[in-house]
């Protein structure tokens, strides 16, 4: 990349391509001509599977007021008593990062942060689900930015342990099928002439590879629309939901 089109891209993929180039990593940012501010949006531009993108999570360490960065893959969830128990040896809390927070240790805004070239040393874990694949893409600054690398380079370029803080793949299906218990609880009775109920359990997070919400499985449109439905059309929607359910509960046998 010469220094012409350095210039022309935003402040912070410029600092990531100087970063990468300083060193001597191969690939150099790549521009989306959409936003990609999560893991599925950006595997989508890519053509990419969505475990592919290499996502970066900011907490804040309550004990030293310290960024923990955790870098995992993009259709995994993290464990965050997980990474309390690597990072937290006092007992100390560890939260969620705020946008501001992000901002002020990374340099970078959600939505862009990359796992390397912060403003200011973060503690960095890189999750064991990240190692499945020959490839990754990483955020490269701002959201439409990406780069690519290899596991191997990501922790050369990190100096980052490799360790397990996802949420386990049993724990996973645990609360699939609890929640799953919760709706079915909420759901209409056949002949039933009662307003038929939501099927919302208060578990607010749509998946990344499904792109249902987590705790009533339905899309985001499905729940926008949910208000202004008939009573008609929403006991067609609850006989998709089961259907859904279903097809979940089958792939975990």
């Amino acid at each position: 990349m010469c220094g012409a089109e350095l210039k022309m891209l935003p402040e912070g993929v410029q600092r990531m391509a100087a970063f990468l180039l300083a060193n001597g990593h191969s690939h150099t940012p790549v521009m989306l001509d959409d936003a990609a501010r999560t893991a599925q949006q950006a595997a989508d531009a890519l053509g990419v599977a969505v475990g592919q993108i290499a996502k970066s999570i900011v907490f804040r360490r309550q004990s030293d007021d310290a960024a923990v960065l955790v870098v995992t893959s993009g259709d995994r969830r993290v464990d965050e008593q997980k990474v309390a128990a690597l990072v937290c040896p006092d007992g100390s809390r560890l939260d969620r990062a705020d946008a501001e927070f992000v901002k002020s240790r990374t340099g970078f805004s959600i939505g862009g942060v990359p796992p390397l070239a912060h403003v200011t040393p973060s503690a960095v874990l890189i999750d064991r689900s990240l190692l499945r694949f020959a490839t990754l893409w990483a955020a490269a600054g701002h959201p439409h930015g990406l780069f690519q690398l290899s596991p191997a380079q990501l922790q050369d370029l990190t100096g980052a342990p490799v360790v397990d803080v996802a949420v386990g793949g049993d724990e996973k299906r645990q609360n699939m099928q609890h929640a799953i218990g919760l709706v079915r609880q909420r759901a209409p009775a056949p002949g039933s002439a009662q307003a038929v109920a939501s099927p919302c359990i208060s578990v607010c997070r749509i998946g990344a590879s499904s792109g249902w919400c987590e705790g009533c499985f339905r899309t985001g449109d499905e729940i926008a629309g949910w208000s202004s439905a008939s009573q008609d059309g929403k006991r067609a929607l609850w006989k998709t939901i089961e259907q859904r359910m279903l097809s979940l509960e089958s792939q975990t046998l």
